[in-house]
């Protein structure tokens, strides 16, 4: 079987060493695989944990000089343990965040992987505001990072195959950095984010996308809300509902959503806030899952609410979910307000933290408030946990406390400053605590470990029922001229259970009746069922229809050229009117991910070029990539030009490797910038407003992983300036990126526009 070249030496190394870890001979994986513990309630199942730890105290086993905002996780196979942690180190433009592994009692560090923030949002260091995930059956370790890199790695730290989140799928980034926790479910591998992609996918919504854990190949992608106001890290968590393998998440549209895990499709969705939903709903054990949320009500103006949820919702035979319930799914509802803060469950009895710093403790069958202790000013993202009889949680100024909850209150065992803002749950296992600050990882507990407890069983997956649909993996594809890629098909029933492997399908290209811009990918099936972008491929995408029987499926993919690539617009029809009245424009090549809405193609004098939109505020930025995530070494020019006047004007740019070079209009300067926070400098350049500029930009790495990003402007039409009106050193440079297109139009007031994009190998 040939697939394109890395993703078939991925695939290959991914199985290998998946398989070894995982052979008979190896103890199954245990501990605290998850953020919300083996229950997903954020309950411990340990006993005998300390009442009482002391800094610098005879259980207090170290301290790492690492900074986090989530939560670590904690592995046990084949008599090793080994603590898998997110943080961050550096400031300014040498902060990166490491995905680290260490041992355990002595805190020391195994083997450590950076990662650098780039174009994104983030700010006052809001950094690894979540967690990684690992799968119990091989050991290996996921992470999504802060400016969406999603990379797999073996216990031994060999990376396996990593997706660049932004550049493949449009994810956005915000300021608030909330990130959230891979979760694994038999094969798959689950991630979520607000997206901005191509086609039906381009409009920004909170989508979850599922991966093959050992492949890395997208299996399906879920769009189960509707618009957001927010951004969301609610983790999914796992259940069963009317014979499905279902999960349940808070969304960055407020809903609570139900989506079948075999498939992506959705099941149901509850209308729960005006904002996002970001507190990880938990099961109470009776059918019901209990959620919070800290923004206003839909039908109140009071804001944050607490319910009990019941589950069960089903589509009508026939129709496609999501059910839209209403409130008379609700048990119950208590007037709580947390915006992050996750509850967990114990015994009927649900802890849960809220916005003003209190521990409050409601009765999970009558929604009953039993009482509330106040333990702190404020709460942000701290979520208790339930261990031993004791409840253990942190807070923002650095108080970490152990209590013993009764029927009227909780008993203070310990009370505890740590240095930093205690913005994660604490991880438990083997009779260590573990807990993340920002300033520093606690690990407090015994040296010769406590009483493993078993895993829960799991529940075994019902028989299949007779086959009802495709499912096709991957289901979405980037390819180059000149490659071949190659699919699995299996039936499925219509619960998304596996049936069989289907060995042919026919394929034919399809065009969804929705689709705005009706064209084809410019690549074909041949007779052994595999796709093939010819060597004179052109930039295309579209999507394919396979039929097995009266069984169908369908997938989607892309093709973008290899370097060189050269768009001056000129090919483009020009006959889409605008809705404005403005005359008419042409769409935006549909393969360039976050173009859509963002840009048209318009007539101005005798040529085509780029326009930046204006019709809604929220696109008032452009972060576009034409190319290939994995582009490295290349050099980008563009003609630019912004609208406006002598005290008002725009910004436009190109993106080069993860870095903005920027023409700024206000500012007269042009810019070199990844994050706003980490790397920005610019230089005086006087540059007026409807003048064409032609800006020409490369990056360069040295072999130590330092580098320099260089660039220059200047009329267009005139001689290329010798040298570099800006060179802007990086010590831990980007090594790859898509090349890109930017363009911010302030408060959506003047356009900007881009001609003759050029983009070539470095010489």
């Amino acid at each position: 079987m040939f697939k394109q070249p890395l993703q078939n030496l991925l695939a290959i190394s991914a199985i290998l060493l998946s398989t070894a870890w995982a052979s008979p001979t190896t103890a199954e994986v245990n501990g605290w695989l998850n953020w919300r513990g083996p229950l997903q309630t954020g309950e411990s199942l340990e006993k005998g944990l300390p009442d009482t730890i002391e800094l610098n105290g005879e259980n207090h086993l170290w301290t790492k000089d690492l900074k986090g905002r989530g939560e670590p996780l904690i592995v046990s196979s084949d008599g090793e343990e080994r603590v898998y942690a997110w943080g961050y180190r550096g400031e300014g433009p040498d902060l990166r965040e490491y995905l680290v592994c260490l041992d355990p009692v002595s805190g020391e560090t195994i083997w450590e992987e950076g990662f650098n923030d780039f174009l994104s949002d983030n700010v006052y260091d809001r950094y690894t505001i979540g967690s990684p995930g690992v799968d119990p059956e091989t050991g290996n370790v996921y992470l999504l990072t802060t400016p969406g890199i999603f990379a797999c790695f073996t216990p031994k730290g060999e990376l396996l195959w990593q997706h660049s989140f932004m550049e493949e799928y449009g994810r956005l980034t915000f300021p608030n950095g909330r990130t959230g926790c891979p979760v694994i479910d038999g094969d798959l591998v689950i991630v979520r984010g607000i997206t901005s992609n191509w086609g039906s996918d381009g409009p920004a919504r909170d989508r979850f996308y599922a991966f093959n854990k050992v492949s890395g190949e997208l299996v399906w992608t879920s769009t189960p809300g509707v618009g957001p106001h927010d951004s969301s890290f609610s983790t999914p968590i796992f259940g069963w509902e009317n014979g499905r393998r279902v999960f349940y998440c808070g969304t960055g549209c407020g809903n609570i959503v139900c989506v079948n895990v075999k498939t992506g499709d959705p099941v149901w969705r509850y209308q729960f806030s005006r904002g996002g939903v970001n507190s990880t709903v938990a099961p109470d054990g009776q059918g019901n899952i209990i959620a919070i949320h800290g923004k206003e009500n839909i039908d109140s103006t009071e804001t944050g609410r607490m319910i009990s949820l019941k589950t069960g919702a089903e589509p009508k035979e026939g129709e496609s979910g999501p059910v839209v319930i209403d409130q008379s799914y609700e048990n119950w509802r208590a007037p709580l307000m947390m915006f992050t803060s996750s509850p967990c469950i114990h015994d009927g009895k649900i802890y849960q933290t809220v916005h003003t710093g209190e521990l409050v403790c409601v009765d999970s069958k009558s929604g009953k408030i039993l009482w509330q202790e106040k333990l702190s000013a404020d709460q942000i993202h701290a979520s208790p946990i339930y261990a031993d009889g004791k409840i253990y949680v942190g807070f923002p100024q650095g108080d970490f406390y152990i209590l013993r909850p009764g029927e009227t209150g909780a008993e203070t065992l310990c009370h505890l400053k740590l240095e930093g803002a205690c913005l994660g749950a604490p991880s438990i296992w083997n009779g260590r605590i573990y807990v993340f600050t920002t300033d520093h990882l606690y690990c407090f507990g015994s040296a010769k470990g406590g009483n493993l407890p078993q895993p829960p069983s799991e529940k075994p997956a019902p028989e299949p029922g007779p086959a009802a649909q495709l499912q096709i993996v991957p289901s979405e594809v980037l390819m180059r001229p000149g490659e071949t890629v190659s699919f699995d098909i299996d039936s499925l029933d219509s619960k998304g259970f596996f049936v069989d492997d289907v060995d042919s399908a026919e394929w034919s290209k399809f065009i969804p009746p929705t689709a705005k811009v009706k064209v084809k990918m410019d690549a074909e099936f041949n007779d052994s069922g595999e796709l093939v972008a010819g060597e004179d491929a052109t930039i295309s995408a579209g999507a394919y229809m396979a039929k097995s029987g009266d069984l169908k499926g369908t997938i989607r993919g892309r093709v973008l050229p290899e370097l060189p690539i050269k768009e001056d617009f000129e090919s483009f029809e020009i006959d889409v009117p605008d809705p404005n009245g403005e005359g008419k424009f042409a769409f935006p090549p549909l393969p360039w991910i976050g173009a859509r809405f963002k840009w048209d193609i318009r007539e101005m004098d005798g040529n085509k070029v780029l326009s930046k939109t204006l019709d809604n505020v929220l696109f008032q930025r452009a972060i576009t990539f034409i190319g290939h995530p994995d582009e490295s070494n290349y050099t980008v020019q563009a003609d630019v030009m912004t609208d406006g006047n002598r005290r008002m004007k725009s910004n436009v740019g190109v993106i080069n490797q993860r870095y903005f070079i920027a023409l700024i209009g206000n500012a007269q300067q042009i810019e070199v910038s990844s994050n706003h926070n980490r790397l920005k400098v610019g230089v005086p350049f006087k540059w007026d407003a409807k003048k064409w500029y032609t800006l020409k930009t490369r990056v360069d790495v040295a072999p130590d992983g330092s580098g320099v990003v260089r660039a220059k402007a200047w009329p267009k039409g005139e001689d290329e300036p010798e040298g570099w009106n800006i060179e802007v050193p990086h010590k831990h440079a980007h090594a790859q990126g898509a090349p890109g297109l930017f363009g911010f139009a302030l408060q959506s007031r003047f356009k900007v526009f881009v001609d003759n994009v050029v983009v070539t190998p470095n010489e």
